[in-house]
């Protein structure tokens, strides 16, 4: 099993915007519907660091196992 994320951390902007940072690097940034549904999904209690991860597309997917040993990815 993976480790669970890390290292995410989010501010909302005077905008509404919501800027996401990994390791203090800008990830992405969240606009409009996305930054409200962001939001809206942290104060219902959803764990900050899956979702963040989530969002970015940086999370374990599940597949990793697999993918490492298609012939392809053999070394």
């Amino acid at each position: 099993m993976a480790a669970p994320p890390d290292g995410f951390v989010h501010q909302v902007r005077a905008s509404g915007d919501v800027e996401i940072q990994h390791h203090g690097r800008a990830a992405t940034t969240l606009r409009g519907d996305a930054a409200a549904r962001f939001l809206a999904q942290l104060e219902a209690g959803a764990d900050p660091q899956q979702l963040m991860a989530r969002v970015t597309g940086n999370y374990a997917r599940g597949n990793e196992r697999t993918a490492r040993q298609h012939p392809r990815n053999r070394r």
